[in-house]
């Protein structure tokens, strides 16, 4: 089997796809309160164009792939599309998800073949859910969201907070508390410059050695063991005794571009080999144009070519460089 294998020797074996660039809410590190211009439908890649190109993906060794949004759970056909990519020879296939829409659909997701899921959640208080998601949405859909996932089977269940100071910052204990009786995986995500709009403010910056120091306070973290094959690049760590984990996500204060393993795929048909640069490949164009299996390779292997070393420097007070596109354009 071929490998992606980018100009620094990393293996790239870890595909994103942005189902839609549409969201029920408006988190306001993510997308502005007034929302984007959207794509119109004929622009978003089908179902069937996604799958083909996993299928070629496979070929190069893509084993895991993970489906962001917007908010992907608001696309039709979703766990129809979970089965079919479950045909493809994959690993691992997972979702990132507000959570909001989830109570109705874990079991059928479950069952259709997805392994594990990623919810998004900043606050577990509700009138402070409602001003992060910019008015819309409400915290205890995600809480049954949550607890629908657990009773159908999937484990681990990882929770993202994106740390914010001066917004949730009072709230890390209150989180790192739910790994004790949970075998959840809390990650503590630093706050990223991403999107022209985006809710970023130096201020608001927390370094992820703050919060693992905040976390300390509910007891000794101890370093989980060897990484497996799939992990992201969290630091893990577990509460002496806790059920489950907490991990440490720290692209500003401690890059981890050395061990990038990842390539992302933009709900307009983008090929994206680096989260915060603006190069971008056109593979819509290819798969609508009749190229081969080994034209679309070779697009791959084009966009892999320009994977940087590494993400510029970030110093929150600094001068900032924000990606142009928002995150819920890029694919979360």
């Amino acid at each position: 089997m071929d490998q992606l294998i980018d100009s620094f020797e990393r293996r790239v074996n870890y595909l994103r796809i942005s189902l839609t660039d549409r969201c029920n809410l408006r988190c306001l590190y993510c997308m502005p309160e007034e929302g984007i211009p959207l794509l119109p439908h004929d622009e978003i890649l089908r179902y069937e164009e996604l799958i083909r190109l996993v299928q070629v993906a496979t070929t190069l060794g893509i084993e895991k792939v993970r489906l962001t949004g917007g908010e992907p759970l608001l696309r039709r056909g979703v766990v129809s599309f979970v089965r079919a990519l479950s045909e493809c020879g994959l690993k691992d296939i997972s979702v990132t998800t507000n959570g909001t829409l989830l109570a109705g659909c874990a079991r059928e997701l479950k069952a259709a073949g997805l392994t594990r899921l990623n919810i998004s959640l900043d606050t577990l208080r509700p009138e402070r859910f409602r001003h992060i998601a910019g008015g819309r949405g409400e915290l205890a859909d995600v809480l049954a969201g949550i607890n629908e996932a657990e009773a159908a089977g999937f484990s681990p269940i990882k929770i993202n907070v994106v740390a914010m100071a001066g917004l949730n910052d009072d709230e890390i204990a209150d989180f790192g508390r739910l790994t004790i009786d949970k075998p959840y995986r809390v990650r503590f995500i630093e706050l990223m410059p991403i999107g022209e709009q985006a809710g970023w403010r130096p201020e608001r910056y927390l370094p992820a050695e703050e919060i693992k120091a905040r976390l300390s306070a509910l007891g000794e973290l101890e370093p989980v063991g060897e990484r497996a094959s799939f992990d992201g690049p969290a630091r893990r760590f577990k509460i002496r005794g806790a059920a489950g984990e907490i991990g440490l996500i720290n692209p500003i204060s401690r890059h981890f571009c050395p061990s990038c393993n990842r390539l992302r795929v933009t709900a307009a048909g983008r090929l994206r080999a680096c989260l915060f640069s603006d190069h971008e490949v056109d593979i819509k164009r290819a798969l609508r144009s009749g190229l081969s299996d080994d034209d679309l390779r070779a697009v791959f292997r084009l966009a892999i070519a320009a994977k940087p070393r590494r993400h510029p420097d970030i110093v929150p007070g600094g001068p900032i460089r924000k990606c142009q596109r928002q995150m819920s354009q890029i694919g979360g």
